[in-house]
């Protein structure tokens, strides 16, 4: 694989930018995401901040290899001198071997990998190779387990991968199916070397090569390409050396392979976010206000704002004879304890919800299970086609408290207005219904004095007609006839009245509690939602992707 294809050019600002996304869709996906991805991701940043934080002037590259590939020799064979050792001693070797080349401290960065023993290869600041780690790991094949665990460790941390191997372990499984495989979103920062070439004739080796490089497409590497090599010849270690140089070059295979830790954590954790999100406010948003608002009893409120106009009413325009009657009728409002004439008279809400609840009957199961199903139903239209955690999310904030949701609801109902300014036509009938009792009560004392006194002849009053009738009959007569067919106008009107004043209450009372539906329902949706686009948006741009 030859080093500087693919994202080979990332910048600081780009690696800087993918892992920042990368921390705000961890911290917006929260338990949302799966705990295993979210913790490898979590893992990945830190990785970022402490291994650009130590040294990202220096690039690590990891020899890795199986038992007898020829590993170590090459490595000394690259650096020019035998530093790692060679032979029956190398299996029992748990620790990687380092050489630096430059002149600038390593130390911090050898310290953060494990890496006890170092070697800084002379004469080597103004090399091409100026900057480079380069370590010998032990081989992932060892029959001894530390041995296989500490090379897994190093190359978690490495920047660079060049897998050794030979012509009869080049179609190892292991090899391939282990680590190659594992590593597509690396091929930016893996060389692939078919070492031990002396030992083909040049036939042998191109077939060699090619048959590797098949592997290496199988792989997930369709840009794969081999270097082979000698350490006893020497032959293709100058190629290896200009490789590394290419990723020396800049640091930037130091980025490269960490922008392709945090692109392969967002990928990993893509699969638990869905491609977008639904609007809450308007899937269902009609069928919960009205379940809601057949619980909170608004059909009993609204009858009772219908029978309170009309008390109302026939106390300001029925027959002025009667109406002390209806002082002894139960104020409907009062008796669900929705008395406008003690709340309203409060502007500041907080006062009013300090008067405590209303008396509307308790919502009934019937009721309680409509606002279930409707809530159900919003829940599953907006996480239609989310993963399962998201989906759950969203049906945990669907399903708020009983206890909460029926407060919000009564004090709802308690901060809406139920009275409107009283009618004109109340006080124009009122005024004609007093001049006819005044009337009646006129032609009632004259009819009494004509009878009283004129039967003494005490007094000689004078006698006015209407047609046959005499004029105090007709007050008397009138007054009441016509005070009484008024007053069973003003019930009708009264009817008419109440009806619009429920139609109208009812509208506020239904704008009051799609408020409560928006407060206590929706918005905990949509604030999973927005969670969730914070979340998708930032693992896209994780993954380098807008």
């Amino acid at each position: 694989m030859k080093l500087g294809r693919g994202r080979s050019g990332v910048t600081a600002a780009d690696l800087t930018e993918h892992a920042d996304a990368l921390t705000k869709a961890l911290d917006a996906g929260g338990a949302e995401l799966d705990p295993t991805a979210a913790a490898a991701a979590h893992a990945v940043t830190a990785k970022v901040t402490e291994r650009m934080g130590r040294s990202g002037s220096h690039t690590v590259v990891a020899f890795a290899g199986a038992t007898g590939s020829g590993k170590s020799s090459l490595f000394n064979a690259v650096v020019g001198a035998p530093v790692a050792t060679i032979g029956a001693r190398r299996p029992t070797t748990s620790k990687p071997t380092a050489a630096i080349w430059g002149d600038e401290p390593a130390g911090a960065l050898l310290d953060w990998l494990e890496v006890p023993t170092r070697h800084e290869v002379a004469g080597s600041a103004e090399t091409p190779l100026d900057g480079l780690v380069l370590l010998d790991l032990p081989d992932f094949d060892s029959r001894e387990t530390a041995n296989r665990v500490e090379a897994e460790r190093i190359l978690q941390l490495a920047d660079v991968f060049v897998w050794v191997t030979d012509p009869q372990k080049y179609a190892d499984a292991r090899l391939h199916d282990d680590y190659v495989a594992a590593m597509t979103h690396y091929d930016a920062v893996t060389v692939v070397v078919l070492n031990q070439a002396d030992r083909l004739t040049p036939s042998a080796l191109k077939e060699c090569v090619a048959d590797l490089e098949r592997l290496l497409r199988r792989d997930g590497l369709p840009q794969g390409k081999v270097i082979a090599t000698s350490a006893t010849t020497g032959s293709g270690v100058q190629s290896l050396r200009d490789e590394l140089a290419k990723a020396v070059d800049g640091a930037r295979a130091a980025r490269t392979r960490l922008d392709a830790d945090v692109r392969a954590a967002a990928q990993s954790l893509q699969t638990g976010v869905g491609a977008s999100e639904a609007d809450p406010t308007r899937e269902h948003h009609a069928g919960l206000v009205a379940a809601l608002s057949k619980a909170a009893g608004i059909p009993t409120v609204l009858d009772a704002v219908r029978r309170d106009y009309q008390r109302d009413a026939i106390a300001a325009t029925g027959w002025p004879f009667t109406r002390w009657v209806r002082r002894f009728r139960p104020d409907p409002l009062g008796r669900l304890r929705l008395d406008p004439k003690e709340r309203e008279a409060l502007s500041d809400p907080q006062a009013r919800r300090s008067l405590g609840r209303s008396s509307i009957p308790v919502a009934n199961p019937a009721a309680r299970a409509a606002v279930d199903l409707a809530s159900r139903r919003l829940a599953d239209s907006v996480a239609a086609g989310l993963p399962h955690r998201w989906a759950d999310a969203i049906h945990a904030a669907a399903a708020p408290s009983t206890d909460r949701l029926a407060d919000e609801l009564d004090q709802a109902i308690l901060s809406t207005p139920l009275r409107s300014r009283r009618p004109v036509w109340w006080t124009l009938l009122g005024v004609v219904q007093i001049l006819l009792a005044l009337t009646t009560l006129v032609g009632l004392a004259w009819t009494i004095v004509e009878v009283f006194f004129g039967a003494q002849d005490l007094i000689d009053l004078p006698m006015w007609h209407v047609g046959p009738f005499g004029l105090p009959l007709v007050l008397l007569v009138g007054g009441l006839l016509l005070g009484w067919l008024l007053a069973l106008l003003s019930r009708w009107f009264a009817g008419i009245g109440a009806r619009r004043r429920a139609a109208r209450t009812g509208k506020r009372l239904d704008a009051a509690i799609g408020e409560v539906a928006d407060r206590v329902i929706v918005e905990p949706i949509a604030a999973v939602l927005a969670r969730h686009k914070v979340t998708r948006t930032q693992l896209a741009a994780a993954s380098g992707r807008r």
